[in-house]
């Protein structure tokens, strides 16, 4: 482990974001009271940003000190108390942990994309948000994510990642909920609350089986006793590390990683998540949260790369799911809805680079889809807040010259997630491709399906931008005051279509930005970031080299399928007259296919029935038979026979005197008997 000379200012990453929240739950309210509405609501907003923003900045610094280290083991343990030191958290028995930070590539990357990003989102919700009666308690939250979602990805230990784990959960619960008064919002949260728990289980049973296992929790010790140093030389704490211990503790981290991360059949929370904020959906929905499976399976990668089953398991979830989730998102028409089948899908592309060995292909696209999804769902919160509160895409048609920011902001988004060169998108969804074909087992079919929902992809993205943008206008000027802040009504209104104030465009502005360049890191001539990322993946002798079609020809082959997307999407959707967008609305009653991904293939009813209603039964039947026939019975009988024996004893008290001196005379006579009896030897 390498010494960093800004070790005693990591604390201040997540610390920052954390003094944000405590200010705005204390203060907020009362700052808003005294300053007057609007000065008030900014100085709130400045705050909440600015310390993100301020983060940031550390994260920078703290960055270039490490990459100034050097070598392949770029790492550094650090403090997470004032001045760098390392207070012990947990010291029970032989658990022995430490409030400490694990400064890496992997981690810091991570901060970089939660607070730069996230400081983007929160400066464009400080306009989207600026008329709800509840700014301060947003921003609350808001902050209070950023710090969970921090601890999350620098804990130097399972324990103190599941912390963070645990946090943004509890978080997102907030947020998605934020608007509680509507049933659906608090059907939402819940819903996202209790499917992630399920997952919370495979993670808790991950972290008992690997401290069985190895004697510890830190995933990296300063003499080199952390779990994942031993597993990366096949040991143990006292054995060899098996397959079969490793195929387990990975498909049980895994099964938490599809809790988080939204894979099947834990993927069904996402879409419904929608029904929060924009804002909310472009932080916690796109760039960071649900990204955190992905950061956890790419952390244990060095147990991930020695099951191989466990691998192919993930790789083949990755990819069903990106399939799946893309082919709900085709035929959806929530504006928001198609972003959030959008996210399940390209999460998956995640786990397929992962579940294929390649790491830092994955993590790569992690880093690309945080600039472009979060772009494009901004971007959809400034069509809505445009359209005054409008989602359906039916509706729209004609934005292109109306709202130009919005527009050509979000064509950056749209060409980005299309995979066209050069745009961010392009470089990481061909990367993991490649990396898939290249898999020593089923390498074409993998990739065959993965070119298939990138061509499905770039299809269903150019039907959003046509129905929203290019398509005839198919609305009536909206006027009045059903308010952009909410999606439902949460906001204010101005009447008639129009721009985004500046708070709003400026992060837009630069997620294009981001989006347009922020892949060329990651080319497979320059392959900066899959060397910045070496000393946080499993090494390079855990895996098999990846040998699939030559770069170049990769990339070709990728272009060519992210236009005949994107052709097949302009000539459906063409702009001149309603013929492909009716043909749409026909085609619904007539394709099966078109029929199963409108219904959700079925999986959203089946599910409720089995759990919900199934479940219901189940435990009906267990309250009928264990609760009430068991339990209640035991205790009602425990209560008859003490009655009983209450009953019996009662006829003895009978208030006599005489009565009771008899007793007492008979009760001495059996005593002395019984010692005199004892005395009597033979």
């Amino acid at each position: 482990m390498h010494d960093l000379h800004t070790g005693q200012w990591v604390w201040l990453i997540p610390v920052l974001p954390l003094v944000g929240a405590l200010l705005h739950a204390g203060l907020g309210a009362r700052v808003i009271a005294a300053l007057g509405d609007k000065r008030g609501r900014w100085l709130v907003g400045a705050v909440a940003t600015g310390l993100v923003l301020a983060s940031f900045a550390v994260s920078c610094v703290v960055l270039s000190d490490l990459v100034a280290n050097g070598g392949e083991h770029r790492r550094a343990l650090a403090g997470l108390g004032p001045g760098g030191s390392t207070p012990d958290w947990i010291k029970m028995g032989t658990v022995h942990l430490r409030f400490e930070a694990l400064v890496d590539p992997l981690s810091m990357l991570m901060c970089l994309i939660v607070t730069g990003v996230g400081g983007l989102i929160h400066l464009y919700a400080t306009g989207y948000m600026a008329t709800d009666r509840d700014y301060p308690r947003f921003f609350t939250y808001f902050n209070l994510f950023i710090f969970m979602m921090l601890v999350l990805v620098l804990g130097s230990s399972a324990a103190l990642m599941f912390v963070g784990w645990e946090g943004v959960g509890l978080c997102s619960y907030l947020l998605i909920s934020f608007w509680f008064e509507d049933p659906e919002n608090a059907k939402a949260g819940n819903k996202a609350f209790i499917v992630n728990r399920i997952g919370d289980v495979g993670f808790l049973l991950g972290m008992m089986t690997v401290f069985s296992l190895f004697g510890t929790l830190s995933f990296r010790a300063a003499d080199g006793t952390g779990f994942l140093d031993l597993a990366e030389h096949g040991r143990t704490a006292t054995a060899a590390l098996t397959v079969g211990s490793a195929t387990l503790i990975s498909l049980l981290f895994f099964v938490g990683a599809c809790g988080k991360s939204a894979q099947f059949p834990l993927y069904i929370w996402l879409p419904d998540a929608m029904a929060g904020p924009t804002p909310v959906s472009a932080l916690i929905h796109a760039a960071t949260m649900v990204t955190a499976g992905v950061v956890m399976v790419t952390r244990l990668s060095p147990i991930f790369a020695q099951a191989p089953s466990a691998m192919m398991v993930v790789a083949a979830i990755g990819l069903f799911t990106a399939v799946l989730a893309a082919g709900i998102a085709a035929v959806q028409n929530d504006i928001k809805k198609v972003l959030a089948y959008s996210t399940v899908s390209q999460l998956g592309y995640m786990f397929l680079g992962c579940g294929v060995g390649a790491f830092a292909a994955g993590m790569f696209h992690v880093t690309t889809h945080a600039f472009f999804k979060a772009l494009l769902f901004l971007g959809a919160g400034s069509v809505i807040h445009a359209m005054s509160g409008e989602q359906d895409m039916r509706k729209m048609g004609g934005l292109a010259g109306r709202i130009r920011v919005t527009h050509g902001t979000m064509v950056a988004g749209w060409l980005a997630i299309a995979g066209i060169p050069v745009f961010s998108g392009f470089w990481s969804k061909d990367l993991i491709l490649n990396s898939a074909l290249g898999a020593p087992r089923y390498g074409l079919l993998l990739y065959a399906v993965g070119v298939g929902t990138a061509l499905l992809t770039a299809f269903y993205m150019t039907r959003l931008m046509a129905k929203t943008f290019w398509t005839p206008q198919r609305f009536v000027e909206p006027h009045g005051d059903k308010g952009h802040g909410g999606d439902d009504g949460h906001g204010h209104g101005h009447g008639g279509v129009h721009e985004s104030p500046r708070s709003m465009t400026v992060p837009l502005i630069v997620l294009a930005a981001l989006s347009v360049v922020g892949g060329l890191v990651g080319t497979p001539w320059a392959n900066a970031f899959e060397h910045f990322l070496e000393p946080s993946v499993a090494s390079r002798n855990l895996i098999v080299p990846h040998e699939g079609m030559p770069a170049a020809t990769g990339l070709l082959v990728g272009a060519l399928v992210a236009a005949l997307g994107v052709g097949f999407g302009l000539h459906a959707y063409r702009t001149k007259g309603k013929s492909g967008f009716l043909a749409d609305e026909r085609t619904r009653s007539s394709n099966p296919l078109f029929i199963g991904a409108t219904n959700l293939w079925y999986i959203d009813g089946t599910l409720s029935r089995i759990c919900i209603g199934g479940g219901g039964q189940l435990a009906d039947r267990v309250w009928r038979w264990a609760d009430r026939m068991l339990i209640d019975g035991a205790v009602n009988a425990v209560a008859w026979v003490t009655g009983a024996i209450a009953e019996v004893v009662r006829r003895t008290q009978s208030g006599y005197l005489r009565s009771y001196a008899v007793t007492m005379l008979v009760g001495a006579a059996v005593v002395v008997a019984w010692v005199l009896g004892g005395s009597v030897r033979p």
